[in-house]
């Protein structure tokens, strides 16, 4: 875990080092942001279909998304990242989340180049993976900075989370005391996208963790269950934060488990060669 005050904000800091499970990965939005520094080469991120492939070799910023992300990696890699909570950015981002929003950008393009360079350097000399997020750790911490409204999004995101996203916005609005469209523009400032928008990453979240690919799937009863109004909406949610259908989804899942069982990224992101 890390070290409070960053711990309200990051679900972990991480080290990734190795040859990648495939070459490109398909990588659903998920309730959460994402800065990773590289020290290996370029890797390269598809921000959807319309959009063009963009290298990043000192790494990059992606504040949460809306559309699934393909990553195409080197033969080898080599990183430190941070998952942050989906509100958990905004302390160190010197513009609004909204203006990141389904467009990754590089960390230099945040943070300036002499500093990221400096950064890169000292993990790049750190003697092993723990030193390294400690030094990462420590520059967010230098880097973090008083957010006016962080508080309203936290305490409101928790009861998105802690209902899987099946919250009404009114009864947000209610529980934070505030207009609808107050809150609306709080969470765009330092998520990056709607209340709603938000809830409906979540319920697809949990419901895809829900998924187990290695069994037979009811899935008029997994999407009775997750809330969605009927199958047909269900179907409609996965084509919007995959691009596939749910039957597609799970036989990608599956050869995930089939061609690498056990591998630590196996319960997210999918090959998409």
């Amino acid at each position: 875990m890390p070290r409070p005050p960053l711990d309200g904000l990051i679900d972990d800091l991480y080290y990734l080092e190795g040859a990648p499970p495939y070459a490109r990965l398909t990588l659903p939005p998920a309730p959460a942001a994402l800065l990773i520094v590289n020290l290996g080469a370029p890797f390269r991120i598809r921000a959807g279909a319309e959009i063009e492939t963009a290298e990043y070799a000192d790494g990059c910023v992606i504040t949460m998304p809306t559309r699934a992300y393909e990553f195409g990696y080197p033969p080898r890699t080599r990183s430190v990242g941070v998952h942050f909570k989906s509100w958990g950015l905004a302390p160190f981002l010197p513009m609004p989340a909204t203006e990141l929003c389904d467009r990754p950008v590089t960390i230099e393009q945040v943070w300036g180049r002499s500093a990221v360079s400096e950064l890169r350097d000292r993990l790049a000399t750190a003697n092993e993976p723990r030193q390294m997020l400690t030094l990462l750790e420590d520059e967010l911490l230098r880097r973090l900075r008083e957010t006016s409204g962080l508080g309203l999004v936290r305490h409101t995101s928790s009861i998105i989370s802690a209902t899987s996203g099946s919250v009404t916005i009114g009864d947000l609005t209610a529980a934070a005391g505030v207009s609808s469209t107050h809150l609306a523009k709080r969470f765009k400032e330092l998520v990056g996208v709607t209340p709603k928008r938000l809830a409906r990453t979540h319920r697809f979240t949990a419901t895809v963790f829900a998924l187990d690919p290695t069994g037979p799937i009811d899935w008029g009863e997994l999407a009775s269950r997750a809330g969605y109004f009927d199958q047909a909406h269900f179907g409609h949610e996965f084509r919007a934060f995959t691009g596939l259908t749910p039957t597609q989804y799970v036989e990608v899942r599956r050869r995930f488990l089939r061609e690498h069982p056990g591998h630590t990224l196996n319960n997210w992101p999918l090959p998409a060669d």
